[in-house]
């Protein structure tokens, strides 16, 4: 078991980031992928026009890969912010006209899992104000997705790179996810099992994959260190996948890796051709 049971999918906002937006789809599938994530692709429009939401559609569809997952917005992705949901005033209020135009643009390509990023902390917010509006925000972007039959995906980064973001261990990710869970009754809120994250964060892989597979909605992987391709760090992403399917983990494995200096495309030899399409 390992690369050649797992279900794969390439995450275009950080791969084939060297072409435009919509000619990113087809890269993937031109490389022999046909699943695709995407953070928010328009950080500083979290109501973009139907022109650029139908544009993107037609790329997928056109070059007949399926979304797997969608971020809501979450500010400068990649840049200084960390999430929109937790800041009080203005980036909160655009989480929350992003919310319904995330869920309509997902149901509309059979996407069923959607991201939620916490934000940093700020020094003019108590942080108890911003865990209340978090929740709040949450419990708000969870119905939107049980409307639409999609998980709630709640993350957690790293402290070195994040050190703003109070979601830095499985631990509290976790948490928050019961959390959400309890407040709405809807049980679809789900741990995005990011390896790369919490590989920097030290914690140890297995034992997180053994305690919190059962609430897991979605994986990432990245080498550590460095978030280059599985083969340019430290970890044994055959052993790890092997893990995940022993815990009885089913869904997608998101490529949300760093492809060096090289086309993203050249970024794949340690994943053979015929293991990279959707099984």
């Amino acid at each position: 078991m390992g690369f050649t049971d797992t279900r794969f999918t390439v995450n275009l906002s950080i791969l084939f980031t060297e072409l435009p937006l919509l000619e990113r789809p087809a890269a993937a599938r031109a490389a022999g992928f046909t699943a695709v994530e995407l953070w928010w692709p328009w950080p500083d429009n979290p109501t973009p026009d139907r022109a650029e939401l139908d544009g993107l559609r037609e790329a997928l569809e056109d070059a007949e890969v399926q979304l797997t997952g969608l971020n809501f917005y979450a500010g400068q992705l990649p840049g200084p912010d960390r999430g929109a949901l937790s800041l009080p005033g203005e980036e909160s209020e655009k989480f929350r006209k992003n919310v319904d135009v995330v869920a309509d643009f997902a149901a509309s390509v059979g996407c069923r899992a959607l991201n939620a990023l916490y934000g940093n902390r700020t020094p003019d917010a108590d942080p108890a104000e911003q865990d209340a509006l978090a929740l709040e925000n949450l419990t708000l972007a969870a119905r939107a997705a049980d409307r639409i039959g999609a998980v709630l995906l709640i993350e957690a980064l790293n402290e070195t790179e994040s050190p703003l973001c109070p979601l830095v261990s499985s631990k509290a990710a976790v948490d928050l996810v019961e959390q959400v869970n309890a407040a709405t009754g809807l049980g679809n809120a789900k741990f995005l099992m990011d390896l790369y994250h919490l590989a920097m964060n030290g914690e140890n892989l297995a034992e997180v994959i053994d305690r919190h597979t059962a609430v897991t909605g979605h994986v990432q992987i990245a080498d550590c260190p460095g978030r280059g391709a599985p083969g340019t760090g430290d970890l044994d992403f055959a052993d790890l996948l092997r893990q995940l399917r022993q815990a009885d983990y089913e869904g997608w494995v998101g490529l949300e890796y760093k492809p060096s200096d090289t086309p993203s495309a050249g970024s794949f030899a340690w994943l053979p051709a015929p293991l990279r399409a959707a099984r």
